[in-house]
């Protein structure tokens, strides 16, 4: 397991039951795991743009006195890295964007040291025929690509990366032909139509394996097994290598769990070398 701050910061978030005010204040932690143990809780709330009580509430809520007695725990358990910190602020802003995204591919790695989530998660997506996909507007994207290579190996993916009084029809198709499970694409900001679907497909028997930006988005008390990877931050619009590069793990791992992949994808090969699909 990783020994990083920001892995030690999400330990200690693990088993609380926090509010979405607190899962706010808990991710920004994490994003900031280097710079939070020397922030007030005035720094802090504006920082995850909630009120100081809430801060004060969220520290209580994980077992300290208050604010203070958390944040010399922080000091104890997540040391940050000021000299690091202060080298990164002599990059330009699109600099820093890069290396905020190389932080998050890190971070992902050192999750995918322990593998087991993401076999378990590809074992249940080949398991589903046929397998939905969701993704809505900024995770559209990312529902997308993972469809169009998944569809080479997996017999019947459909794609769900439009909302709408639809949306629900096409899931209770996919459930009365067989589906079992659902794979949710939710990244920020989450729309409240994802959240509501999730539920649902929940209640209708559906198993849904979530990619989300943190292990505290709202997605997660509607998903039966989550893994995250972190968006990037630093430019005006959110990026999301990380989310982009764990939809390709769980590819890796689906077709892993699917006995005939290396078939479809030789059958596919000759396919496209007969009609010269692709200039060489």
């Amino acid at each position: 397991m990783s020994d990083s701050p920001a892995a030690r910061l999400q330990k200690l978030f693990e088993g609380h039951r926090l509010t979405p005010t607190q899962r706010r204040i808990a991710h920004c932690m994490v994003r900031g795991a280097a710079e939070v143990p020397f922030l007030s809780s005035v720094e802090l709330a504006e920082l995850a743009g909630v009120s100081q009580p809430s801060v004060t509430r969220f520290a209580v809520a994980l077992g300290f006195d208050g604010y203070p007695a958390l944040r010399r725990h922080l000091r104890e358990v997540a040391p940050a890295e000021r000299a690091e910190a202060a080298q990164e602020d002599a990059h330009n802003e699109y600099q820093q964007a890069v290396l905020g995204e190389i932080e998050n591919l890190r971070r992902l790695a050192e999750m995918l040291a322990d593998p087991a989530p993401v076999q378990e998660a590809g074992r249940l997506l080949a398991a589903s025929t046929p397998l939905p996909v969701l993704g809505l507007r900024a995770a559209s994207s990312q529902a997308r690509g993972f469809a169009y290579f998944a569809a080479k190996v997996h017999p019947d993916v459909r794609l769900l990366d439009e909302g709408g009084s639809m949306l629900d029809d096409r899931i209770d198709a996919a459930r009365s032909e067989g589906a079992t499970a659902l794979l949710c694409f939710a990244l920020p900001r989450h729309p409240r139509e994802v959240v509501d679907t999730l539920e649902r497909a929940r209640r209708d028997g559906l198993t849904v394996v979530t990619v989300a930006d943190s292990a505290f988005a709202p997605v997660a008390g509607h998903s039966d097994l989550l893994i995250p990877a972190p968006v990037g931050t630093g430019l005006a619009f959110d990026t999301a290598c990380a989310p982009m590069l764990l939809g390709r793990v769980l590819l890796e791992a689906m077709a892993d769990a699917l006995p005939d992949a290396q078939a479809r994808l030789e059958a596919f090969d000759a396919r496209a070398a007969a009609r010269g699909l692709f200039v060489e």
